[in-house]
């Protein structure tokens, strides 16, 4: 059995060991539970509107538009920045629920502690 004093604290080396051991059996529990939280958000939608209900839209969760519906009533050639607003508005929104989804995910498996690089 290996010794080392390091501040007048005595570990032993199969105490790092085990401690190592666990962190690692630890950090593949959240791996695997990060790679089905990814899986889980993948498959889910992420619907919005804007102006109204004038424009719909929906996104899967790797960001991909699936659907956009556009109420004719909205449509004014005479006004196409008001109908672009709205497109944009609705986009943004559906992308704002998919991050908050992804990081609610996040958050639910790390305990709240913020990991860089994470999704």
């Amino acid at each position: 059995m290996t010794r080392c004093k390091i501040i007048n604290k005595t570990f032993n080396s199969e105490d790092i060991f085990m401690d190592m051991s666990k962190m690692l059996k630890d950090l593949q529990k959240m791996q695997s539970k990060m790679l089905k939280a990814q899986n889980d958000l993948k498959a889910q939608s992420f619907d919005a509107e804007a102006g109204g209900g004038m424009v719909k839209v929906a996104m899967n969760g790797k960001g991909v538009l699936t659907m956009v519906k556009i109420n004719p009533d909205a449509v004014d050639k005479d006004d196409v920045e008001a109908l672009e607003d709205l497109i944009m508005a609705a986009v943004n929104a559906a992308v704002k629920k998919k991050d908050d989804a992804q990081q609610a995910s996040i958050s639910d498996i790390t305990g709240g502690m913020k990991i860089p690089g994470l999704m």
